[in-house]
């Protein structure tokens, strides 16, 4: 039996809801451009076209719009249990422990998309709730009068948020919402696959996330932009670290060989509003004199700007502290989760891999 370690390559299922091909710089939701999508559309009409496979019209956008915002306020008893839980623990562990006390409130099988819609209307709630609880702040209340991003920079600042900072994290929140069989989305469909519930097999992808492997935040990458700090210094600075032998952190990615079309999009939103943010400024700036220097210190490398570089701008630009990116990232992706663990009940089949025994033989009795 030939060996895969990680399963690299092994096709673990068929899907309609999207592509990923690295080597054509390819992301495609439901047979739309995903870059595009981020670009000209709202976080609820990405996430409607993810659940039911196609752009609403307007009279099925404001359904589910208003759906969306009577599922964001916390049940009593996930209030409660919050509450009850150490002040200090992580968020992604707060996530993972109020997403799995949902499980007694969905049927166990078949999932349906209403539960998608309850859990992805409370995650940013979840998050705001836990955070400003660390900070020693009041809670936030939703706002019904906002959008979904918006209302989730409100729930965490408590002010009405900059348009431009809305703008651009809705773009993120839609480029992050699915990227095909990835470890956390594998770890739900494997989950729903034994027909557990929606609840349980979100919690389980919660859990691949919270792992530097697969949510690592782009801290270093903010790190990098902060160190920098001016337009005026950025080709000097680049230099020093492509001299030293340094990696540009924001830069090559492990999937695409290409340009990455997350990082395409969010740099033309970034671009457009590089006139309302000095940190879109800085970021768009350092893009060009990075991709500049790294052609001429690394020729042929095809060391493009990957998604990280611009979610840091956007993340530095709204200030969301950095123990808050991996919960935004969730924020995104459980939109993906749900479409893939209602597309596994479909045609359900439970995963059965192999395994090869490397260890001892007992003797022939």
């Amino acid at each position: 039996m030939a060996k895969v370690t990680g399963l690299d390559g092994i096709v673990a299922a068929e899907t309609d809801i999207s592509l990923v091909d690295g080597e054509k710089g390819h992301l495609v939701y439901r047979g739309y451009w995903a870059k595009e999508l981020a670009i000209s559309k709202e976080y609820e009409e990405a996430a409607y076209l993810l659940w039911f496979g196609s752009l609403p019209n307007q009279e099925q956008l404001e359904a589910f719009t208003s759906n969306l915002q009577m599922n964001r306020v916390l049940p009593d008893f996930i209030r409660n249990l919050l509450d009850a839980l150490p002040a200090s623990m992580p968020v992604m562990n707060v996530l993972q422990t109020a997403v799995a006390a949902m499980s007694d409130d969905f049927p166990s099988w078949p999932p349906q998309v209403e539960q998608a819609v309850s859990l992805t209307a409370l995650l940013p709630t979840l998050i705001a709730y836990w955070h400003r609880k660390q900070s020693g702040l009041p809670c936030i209340a939703p706002d019904k009068s906002l959008g979904h991003t918006a209302n989730f920079l409100y729930m965490l600042s408590g002010t009405l948020p900059n348009p431009a900072h809305v703008k651009a994290l809705n773009a993120y929140l839609i480029l992050g919402m699915e990227h095909g069989m990835n470890a956390s989305t594998f770890a739900s469909r494997v989950v729903l696959a034994t027909q557990s519930d929606m609840a349980s097999a979100v919690s389980a992808a919660i859990g691949a996330m919270k792992g530097p492997l697969h949510g690592g935040a782009p801290s270093e990458v903010i790190a990098m932009l902060d160190a920098i700090g001016t337009k005026d210094n950025a080709e000097a600075w680049i230099r020093q670290v492509l001299e030293r032998g340094e990696k540009l952190m924001g830069f090559g990615h492990r999937v695409y060989k290409t340009r990455d079309p997350r990082a395409e999009a969010l740099r033309q939103v970034t671009e457009a509003l590089s006139g309302n943010d000095p940190w879109f400024d800085l970021a768009v700036h350092t893009e060009k004199i990075a991709i500049q220097l790294l052609e001429e210190y690394k020729p042929g490398r095809r060391l493009y700007t990957n998604v990280e570089f611009f979610a840091a701008s956007i993340m530095r630009a709204i200030a969301l502290p950095t123990s808050l990116f991996t919960p935004a990232f969730t924020a995104a992706r459980i939109v993906g989760w749900t479409a893939h663990i209602l597309e596994q009940a479909e045609i359900n089949r439970i995963f059965r891999p192999q395994s090869i025994y490397t260890g001892p033989m007992p003797e022939q009795p």
